[in-house]
């Protein structure tokens, strides 16, 4: 793919940059400063707020019965402990786009083909009666699937002597089996559980003795992670991890040093779990069908995101908003809202900084917020009262690790005040913390602020190249209607980042793989070999990417998380359900399928191989199938 040419946005750029220069004067005039101290916090004449306090609801359990529904073909939980971490697999299975139903009712769970038994089996979580039921289900007709076998009498149908409680730390994928054949980089084949470092810390595990099959992973004791057995007309699976626990270990950014480096690499632990259990569930019902986690048949969401924080930044920013315009790529500018000099830097959010700003929203960028003090002691700030405003709300950076009059509320709410009030027309729904500096009580606050969608965490330290949802207080309990959009690639690490174009291509290709998310954040402090890695990289991935700002990959993601997916007729009818208003949601069928009609009639739908994208829908949605055998 040849380069573009850069002419016409240097033009662009260059009057708009020199118009700026022109409006300084005449932006001081009608904006005003006066100074407090030595200057040291800038006043935009009457410009006073937010007035309305921010409530920080208290948290609220969120109802395994929620999720009590649908149809036999998706993958039913039957769930054996409600104050288990059922939660973070509910997030994950949706996150990698496997219909599935809860419930504790085993009468009801055998209806379905596949059945996945969470957190244990033993016979203090299921009846005598339900156990023979299970058994004979797998013995002659559908695939179970036992999380923490360790009673029951169960060893026997899995296929193990005996379930042996340890503190693994690793878990080793056997990749000439063919539902793990796919994991093929280093990194998916071997991936961390717990932090050998980190004893205390360890998640506890069962590991299975004398598997009479080859087991489909080992722990690095060699005992079985995951086990299998295979009958006539069924087929038994035997976890030895609580997937639910350590899906939220990531999702919570509760890792604990599983992770093997903390950004710019390959990290997939999390998603080879969730790989794992959908290769199972779809060789146990040929006939599903899955949710895609790319928008319009994509293998790659890519979203680039640029973080302002430094005197020059602002300026800058608009020379890589001229490109991504010319590009066609809607970016991400989370811009610190900086009207105090403090030991961090000058001020930046000024009359000037407020002409750079309407020139990034004229350009087409989101505008995201990167708090106010930009503190790398933010997440140790009281919450605050929710009444913080500007310009009141005065927190003051003494040194690197001490803030004076910081909240977490006043950075969150008066922050998106202000870029809200200069870019008239457009709503702050993104945010960023300086440093990465992420509170357990982020997720509330953000929700409580108006915010939906963050990006507060690296992909590594997360174990995951897939948004989430985000639960209350970080913990177990209580989801949000807050999504968490982790950094892939970022630009402080050495070698520089132009230096680092070719890794991050191949690692965009490790992702795209198995349809991930690529984030990428640049700071606009400068332009030179960060513009170039730009430049190479939207070059590089476009051919099988797709391009958005985090509120575009933020609005289809939240919109894909209600999706319903169902199939009737014997399979041959997807019944989907899309409460809100989609755009490119793609969904995965069976090899030899043709689409053969749409209802509504004129809803575009695309098929490409085993991809059915889908135009613009909301509502009801029924896509009839033909072909097969």
């Amino acid at each position: 793919m040849n380069k573009p040419s850069s002419a016409p946005w240097l033009k662009r750029i260059a009057l708009a940059t020199a118009l700026g220069l022109l409006l300084t004067l005449a932006g001081y005039l009608f904006l005003g400063k006066t100074g407090l101290g030595k200057d040291d916090i800038y006043r935009f004449e009457g410009v006073a707020g937010p007035n309305e306090p921010s409530l920080v609801q208290p948290a609220v359990p969120t109802a395994w019965t929620q999720f009590d529904q649908g149809g036999k073909e998706r993958l039913a939980i039957l769930l054996t402990d409600p104050d288990s971490s059922w939660l973070g697999l509910a997030h994950g299975l949706k996150t990698i786009g496997v219909p599935f139903r809860i419930t504790r009712d085993y009468r009801q769970a055998i209806q379905h083909k596949a059945i996945l038994v969470y957190p244990t089996i033993s016979g203090g979580s299921l009846e005598p009666e339900a156990l023979r039921v299970l058994a004979e289900f797998a013995r002659e007709r559908g695939t179970l699937i036992g999380s923490h076998v360790v009673g029951g009498g169960m060893n026997e149908l899995f296929g193990f002597e005996a379930a042996v409680a340890a503190k693994h730390t690793e878990i080793r994928f056997d990749t000439s089996q063919p539902l793990a054949a796919g994991f093929t980089d280093p990194k998916e084949i071997h991936i961390p559980v717990g932090n050998p470092a980190r004893p205390d810390l360890l998640v506890g595990t069962y590991g299975y003795t004398n598997p009479r099959n080859p087991p489909l992973a080992v722990f690095e004791d060699g005992s079985a992670a995951v086990t299998q057995k295979t009958f006539a007309k069924g087929r038994a699976y035997a976890l030895g991890m609580d997937l639910g626990f350590l899906l939220l270990k990531g999702y919570n950014n509760r890792e604990e040093g599983i992770a093997r480096s903390y950004v710019n690499d390959f990290e997939p632990s999390l998603d080879v779990l969730l790989r794992l259990v959908k290769n199972i569930y779809l060789e146990a019902n040929p006939q599903a069908v899955t949710l895609s986690t790319v928008p319009a048949g994509k293998s790659l969401a890519v979203v680039i995101s640029h973080d302002i924080d430094y005197t020059r930044s602002m300026k800058n920013a608009v020379s890589y908003a001229g490109f991504e315009k010319s590009q066609g790529i809607p970016a991400t500018h989370f811009i610190q809202v900086k009207y105090i000099k403090d030991w961090n830097d000058d001020i930046f959010f000024n009359a000037q900084g407020v002409l750079y700003l309407k020139e990034l929203q004229r350009l087409g960028v989101e505008i995201g917020s990167h708090s106010i003090a930009h503190s790398q002691s933010m997440d140790k700030f009281p919450i605050g009262t929710g009444t913080e405003q500007y310009p009141d709300y005065q927190p003051f950076v003494k040194k690197q690790l001490a803030t004076e009059n910081g909240t977490l509320l006043g950075e969150l709410r008066v922050s998106k005040f202000l870029l809200d009030h200069f870019t008239p027309g457009s709503s702050v729904v993104s945010f960023r913390p300086g440093h990465l500096r992420n509170p357990y009580s982020m997720p509330q606050l953000l929700q409580a602020t108006g915010y939906r969608y963050s990006s507060s965490v690296t992909a590594n330290n997360s174990l995951t190249h897939l948004p989430f949802q985000l639960n209350y207080n970080r913990n177990v309990k209580s989801e949000l209607e807050v999504f968490e959009f982790p950094v892939t690639v970022e630009d402080e690490a050495s070698p520089k980042l132009g230096d680092r174009l070719g890794s991050a291509i191949a690692l965009s290709k490790k992702i795209s793989r198995y349809g991930g998310m690529f984030m990428v954040l640049i700071h606009t402090d400068v332009l030179d070999h960060k513009f170039e890695f730009e430049r190479g990289f939207v070059e590089a991935v476009r051919p099988y990417s797709w391009f958005g700002s985090l509120r575009e990959f933020g609005d289809w993601w939240s919109a894909r998380n209600k999706v319903e997916c169902d199939l009737e007729d014997n399979g041959r009818t997807i019944s989907l359900m899309l409460p809100s208003t989609i755009t490119g949601l793609t969904v995965s069928i069976p090899a030899g399928l043709q689409l053969a009609s749409v209802t509504p009639a004129g809803l575009a739908a695309t098929q490409v191989g085993k991809h059915i994208v889908l135009g613009s829908a909301k509502g009801p949605v029924k896509l009839l199938l033909q072909g097969g055998n």
